[in-house]
Parts: C-alpha cells; sequence; structure tokens
C-alpha cells in the first residue's frame, strides 16, 4: 500500500477531531485543575500540589509501556486505530469521575482526586498515544504532516476556545451558579462530545505506513535505538519544558486576574473596548426573542480573563495559519526556535506591568498567542520526524515507542507545572478564603506567570539549537524512506 498518497480534507478534519475530543479534557486540566481543587472541591494548596504532580508522574511512565504495547498491536485495523475506538467511552466516563465533587472528608477528597487523576491520566495516555503515533503512519510524506498537523492544532485551538473562554460561563449556566454541580454538568457533556468525536477518528482514518515484518524489532532494540537518538532526546527535553511553560501560566492566570490586577482597571478596559456593551447588546437580542440570557461571568476579573484566553487563542489560530508555509520554506527546527522565543519575550515582559496596565497585558498576550501558534503544529510533526530519523538510521520503526517518549514529556510539564502552580501559592501563602490576598501572595502570583514560566520556555528554544534535523536533512530523509519502500 502507498505511504505517499496525499491526504483527503475528510481524513485531515476526522482526525483532528480526536485531538479536539481529548482537549477538553486536556485543556481543562491544564487550565483549570489547580483552580477545581483548590477553589471547588476544597482541597488545600499544598495537598492538591502533590496530588498534580504524583498523580501526574504515575502517568507519565506508563507512557513508555503503552508505546511498547501500541507498537506490539496488531489487529484488521492497523496498530493505532484500534486503541482510539477501545479508549473512547473509558475516557469520557474517567473524565466526568475525575471533576465530580462528592461530600468526603478532606482525607477522602484527597484520596478521591488522587485516584481518578492517576486513572485519568492513564487512559489519555492509552488513547493519546496511538492516537499521536497515528500521525506517523497515515503518511509518510513531510510536508503533507505539515498540513495534518495544522488541521489538527486548529482543532486545539477550538478546544482551547471552548475551555479558557467558555467553561466558567458555562459552568455558571449549567450549574445555576453552583461550580461544583456545574463542573460536573460540563464534563458530562464534554464526554458525551468526546466519545463521538473519538468514533468519528477511528472511521475516518487509515493506516499506510506499513513495517515490513523483517524490519520489526525487538523491545531492547527500541530501547537501544531511543537512547542513541539524539533529535528524540532534544525532544523530548523540549517538550518538558514547553509543557512546564504552558502548565504554570495557564494554571496561575487565573489567579493573576483574580488577584493581582486591578478590578476597577478591568471593568474600565472591558467597558472602554466596548465588550460590556456588546454583552448587553447579546443578552437583549436573546431575551427580546424569549430565551435565556447568556450567563457571561459579572465580575470584571473573570470576564476579563476569559477575553484574555480568547485573544490569544485567535491569535495562535492566525500563528498557525503561517507555521507551513514558513517550515516548508526554512525547516520546522529554525522555525520553531525562532517563534518559541519570541514568544518567550512576550510572557517574561509581564513582570514589569503594574496592576493598572490592562491593556499592556492584553497586547502581550496577543504577540505570544501569535508567535507560540506558529511552533503549536511544529512540535508533533517534528516528533514523528523523529520516528522517520530512527528508521532512516537503524532500519527499524518503532513510532510509538517514540511518541510514548514525548507524551512522557507532556505528562511530566504538565505534572512539574501544575504541581508548581499550586506549590507556588502554598509558598507564597494563598488563602482561598481570603478577599484580599497578602502583597507576598500577590507578588508570588506576578512572578509566576512572567519570569518562572518564561524560563522554561527560553530553555527549550536554546534545545532546538542542537537538534539535527534540518530542512535539508528532512528532504533527504524523506527520499531515501521513500525509496526503500519502493515507492
Amino acid at each position: 500500500m502507498s505511504n505517499s498518497q496525499k491526504l483527503s480534507v475528510t481524513e485531515k478534519v476526522g482526525y483532528s477531531l480526536g485531538d479536539l475530543a481529548a482537549n477538553l479534557i486536556f485543556q481543562t486540566l491544564l487550565t483549570f485543575l489547580a483552580f477545581f481543587y483548590t477553589d471547588v472541591y476544597g482541597i488545600p494548596p499544598a495537598q492538591a500540589s502533590t496530588i498534580i504532580f504524583a498523580g501526574g508522574m504515575i502517568g507519565a511512565f506508563f507512557n513508555p509501556v503503552m508505546g511498547i504495547i501500541a507498537d506490539r498491536t496488531n489487529t484488521r485495523w492497523g496498530k493505532f486505530r484500534p486503541w482510539i475506538l477501545w479508549t473512547a467511552i473509558p475516557f469520557g466516563a474517567v473524565a466526568l469521575l475525575a471533576f465530580s465533587t462528592p461530600d468526603f472528608s478532606e482525607n477522602g477528597k484527597v484520596i478521591y482526586a488522587f485516584t481518578t487523576y492517576v486513572l485519568l491520566v492513564i487512559i489519555y495516555s492509552a488513547n493519546n498515544l496511538p492516537y499521536s503515533a497515528l500521525s506517523g503512519v497515515l503518511t509518510g510524506s513531510m510536508a503533507d504532516r505539515n498540513s495534518l498537523s495544522s488541521y489538527r492544532f486548529v482543532a486545539v485551538m477550538v478546544a482551547q476556545f471552548i475551555i479558557q473562554v467558555l467553561l466558567l460561563p458555562l459552568v455558571l449556566i449549567m450549574g445555576d451558579g453552583d461550580k461544583a454541580a456545574g463542573f460536573h454538568s460540563v464534563m458530562f457533556f464534554f464526554s458525551i462530545t468526546g466519545i463521538v468525536f473519538f468514533l468519528i477518528t477511528f472511521m475516518t482514518t487509515r493506516e499506510r505506513v506499513i513495517t515490513p515484518a523483517e524490519n520489526r524489532s525487538g523491545i531492547l532494540e527500541d530501547l537501544t535505538d531511543l537512547v542513541k537518538n539524539r533529535p528524540w532526546l532534544i525532544m523530548l527535553i523540549a517538550t518538558i519544558l514547553v509543557f512546564i511553560t504552558l502548565a504554570l501560566k495557564g494554571g496561575m492566570y487565573i489567579y493573576y486576574f483574580s488577584n493581582y490586577l486591578s478590578e476597577a482597571h478591568l471593568a474600565a478596559f472591558l467597558s472602554n473596548i466596548g465588550f460590556n456593551g456588546f454583552m448587553a447588546g447579546l443578552n437583549s437580542a436573546l431575551t427580546s426573542i424569549g430565551l435565556t440570557e447568556f450567563a457571561w461571568p459579572e465580575d470584571a476579573a473573570t470576564s476579563a480573563f476569559s477575553l484574555f484566553n480568547a485573544v490569544g487563542i485567535i491569535m495562535m489560530i492566525i500563528g498557525i495559519g503561517f507555521s507551513k508555509r514558513f517550515a516548508d520554506r526554512f525547516g520546522k527546527r529554525n522555525v520553531f526556535a525562532i517563534a518559541l522565543f519570541l514568544s518567550t519575550l512576550f510572557i517574561f515582559v509581564f513582570v514589569f506591568f503594574p496592576p493598572e496596565a490592562i491593556a499592556l497585558a492584553f497586547l502581550a498576550q496577543l504577540l505570544h498567542g501569535f508567535f507560540y501558534g506558529i511552533t503549536t503544529p511544529l512540535l508533533w510533526a517534528m516528533i514523528a520526524d523523529v520516528a522517520d530519523y530512527s528508521e532512516w538510521k537503524n532500519g527499524r520503526r518503532a513510532t510509538a515507542i517514540i511518541f510514548s517518549a514525548m507524551i512522557f514529556g507532556l505528562k511530566t510539564g504538565l505534572s512539574v507545572g501544575g504541581a508548581l502552580v499550586a506549590a507556588i501559592l502554598a509558598t507564597y501563602g494563598y488563602n482561598p478564603q481570603l478577599d484580599v490576598q497578602n502583597p507576598e501572595t500577590i507578588n508570588g502570583i506576578k512572578l509566576a506567570v512572567s519570569v518562572y514560566a518564561s524560563l522554561p520556555f527560553l530553555i527549550a528554544a536554546g534545545c532546538l539549537f542542537f537538534y539535527q534535523i534540518n530542512k535539508q536533512t528532512e528532504l533527504q530523509i524523506e527520499a531515501e524512506l521513500a525509496a526503500r519502500r519502493n515507492i
């Protein structure tokens, strides 16, 4: 079967819906897990930090095991597609449990949260690792993978928009002001939607890059190849660092808006840009035709937080639109490194903003979103290239174990970054019962979204200059592998 067949739009869209489904849950973990544990379920910040770190690392270490299993799965549907089918319903069910709030004692809440979080990250690995590896076997064309990644990460941005912009309003609407009930209702809806989308992904995709039986390897050979694969090591480190930053700043922004930025200036900003007028007009139109008002958060901090996320995501989508053309011309490595560095600068500048600098904060978010959006599709396309590099060097292909290492990095970064949110809050004395936090806490929140969050991104950008697969090497690998596969 030809592995150079050009992917249809239907297959690209069908594949991307799987990432939309997974990211309805993943983006909720990235942005709201610490907040859900501390401010909704009532778990103290120190215990929440332990849950996020320990539970996440258990899930991370499951990834290599899952990679070995997936690479050795052989069914009439292929290696990776069946896992999307098998895990669809369990993923939805466990996600719902993880964001439920049974009335236990404090210790009971900690045990329940830890147990459900561990189950969720394990089932996430069993679903998302084969899903990610699937992108490496849908086609052997690196250019088509760039296009596939762009489709995929537009879907990611849609999910991110839903979570970071609309989740809190949906929680208020569906919970009638009760955040715990609202989270449960929203996650039930997301779980059902995710199951349907996973099934669509399974039905619309097809594996084309088939490893000949004589080129299949044993576990020891896979691990040996992995250790010797320098581009894999660089991408593993970069992935960990990128997701530390994403989890740290993503989880801390809600505290930044609620506790650092001036509420009066936030309210004035929303009024001056016409946002409040727009929402009033929208609700007037809805009620005039007999519908219920859209329950957008009334407090300025939460409202501005959702709008802040919205403009950043819109700029990320615009950045994604430039990603393929830049990568095709200059190579993934160079574009990734430069865009990541520029996006870092617009995280760091938050350290200079006083509480009244609302417009500057939004401008920095716009610029950060654009440059980070350029990098978003490239990370996973580069990991698929690393699998090709391993096959090119060693004559053996182990796609899933390559991706398992990257998802290990993702989980590690998410665990460390998410735990840092709760740990920084605990270190600086955050108390969710206080209306106004102490100055030390407020300063810690400011440092977390600026200096602390920018450092991992900066180091990751530096690591990319040691990555060996430049534009010329990409073309060489693709041509030589195509010749070996008799395409």
